[in-house]
């Protein structure tokens, strides 16, 4: 199972309606094994296949409810309508199909309940015209910092809770604020501009004080996710309280109302209401945090052991003691494996092995063999201290760069291509 979460930020497209999609092709490919339980010698799991088709039914429609924007108390109810109608029509024509005659006879019931939803939802539409949006209350409370592990929110000033309905899912700070985040390349610090919002439901305040209405309008213009992903970004971190979603390296993870699905190397987690499919054995994170600028591009994101910090120049994703680091085309990876590329050049050192690639020049190492080849023409080099020189040389040169690509100066071209130099002259040597 791959859900590939690759979505913009528009009224028909958000994640919650991509989800209600994948739902409904699941339902279909359900009802399709249900009907064909028999030669599948599925029936001791009728009923189950029941229950979870009229699940699924009831699931989809309220996840296509409105837009994110949008809820209305009238379009949950006329989801439900929707929901209980196609649950009536399934019960009916079940009947004829191996469907228990207890499930069978419910059919009348759900139409009926369709109908009468249909109606209270007409009624409903007339009289009531408010949405649950995503609103900056106009509260405000004392802040003097927050801790969150390995990252750290100092300074001080006021924030003010985030609803979504009656629910509070973050909180936007009016002040001086300042991020810390400890990972394998040092600790990172940078300076926040008011405002910041801090998708978490954690208490982060101390006591109540006054509040500024016109920071309140602004943030309530500001915090709205049309202006925070808009559809040309493409964002792989969304985090909206209440609709969470991370796509990172072998890492999926999205939490919408009643939907939570978990996708790595080691299995899957989807769990749909009360439905709970796994595959194999996945790490479930122990919650998500996100620190935003609102007026600017910069973000950081932690869900369990990941952390991933996105700006407008770069991004940094740390797993553990493995690190990505990518500046436009310019990439840099810490872990097991390191290496680093940028466009025609890329440098890699492994357990063992080392490769380093200009244009047309590749210089490999490995199992104590050298290859050269440049210029069509490939040369071989059986020797160990050759072999580890290049081993040595890469590691130097990915050493060297990484600090120059990390300060934001990018590859260095010129050093780059004497140091390259200086390990040709000296494998010359081994050639005679």
């Amino acid at each position: 199972m791959s859900f590939g979460w690759r979505y913009a930020v528009v009224p028909d497209e958000g994640p919650r309606f991509k989800i209600a999609e994948y739902l409904k092709a699941l339902t279909a490919i359900l009802l399709i094994v249900w009907l064909f339980k028999g030669p599948l010698r599925l029936e001791a799991y009728n009923d189950q296949m029941v229950y979870a088709i009229i699940a699924l039914l009831f699931a989809f429609e309220l996840l296509s409810v409105g837009k994110w924007l949008g809820v209305t108390i009238s379009g949950i109810v006329f989801a439900l309508a929707k929901g209980f109608f196609w649950t009536s029509v399934f019960l009916f024509f079940g009947g004829w199909l191996g469907m228990p005659k207890t499930l069978h006879d419910y059919a009348g019931t759900a139409f009926a309940y369709a109908v009468v939803l249909a109606i209270a939802g007409t009624l409903l539409a007339k009289f009531s015209e408010r949405k649950f949006d995503v609103k900056v209350d106009n509260k405000a409370y004392e802040f003097t910092g927050a801790s969150f592990g390995e990252v750290k929110l100092r300074g001080n000033g006021k924030a003010y809770p985030v609803k979504f309905g009656r629910k509070k899912v973050g909180w936007v700070i009016d002040g001086d604020v300042v991020v810390e985040a400890e990972t394998p390349l040092g600790r990172i610090s940078k300076k926040l501009l008011s405002p910041v919002v801090v998708w978490t439901e954690e208490n982060i305040v101390g006591r109540k004080t006054s509040a500024d209405p016109g920071f309140v309008a602004v943030a309530n213009d500001l915090v709205n996710p049309e202006r925070l992903y808009r559809k040309d970004k493409g964002e792989s971190v969304v985090d909206l309280g209440f609709i969470k979603v991370y796509e990172g390296e072998d890492f999926e993870y999205v939490k919408v109302p009643f939907v939570e699905v978990i996708e790595t190397p080691h299995g899957e987690d989807v769990r749909i209401g009360p439905i709970h499919i796994r595959d194999g054995n996945p790490r479930k994170p122990e919650g998500m945090l996100t620190i935003r600028e609102l007026r600017n591009g910069f973000q950081l994101t932690k869900v369990g052991n990941r952390l991933k910090i996105q700006t407008e120049e770069y991004s940094i994703e740390v797993e553990g003691d493995r690190v990505i680091y990518r500046s436009g085309n310019e990439t840099l990876s810490l872990g097991e494996t390191v290496s680093l590329r940028s466009g025609d050049v890329s440098v890699t050192v492994g357990r063992g092995r080392a490769k380093i690639r200009i244009e047309d020049l590749v210089i490999s190492a490995r199992d104590g063999t050298v290859r050269i080849r440049t210029k069509g023409k490939t040369y071989t080099i059986e020797n160990g201290d050759a072999y580890r020189l290049v081993v040595k040389k890469a590691k130097e040169i990915v050493e060297e760069q990484s600090a120059e690509l990390i300060e934001g100066l990018g590859i260095d071209r010129a050093l780059l291509n004497r140091r390259v130099k200086e390990l040709l002259d000296e494998l010359m040597k081994f050639l005679g």
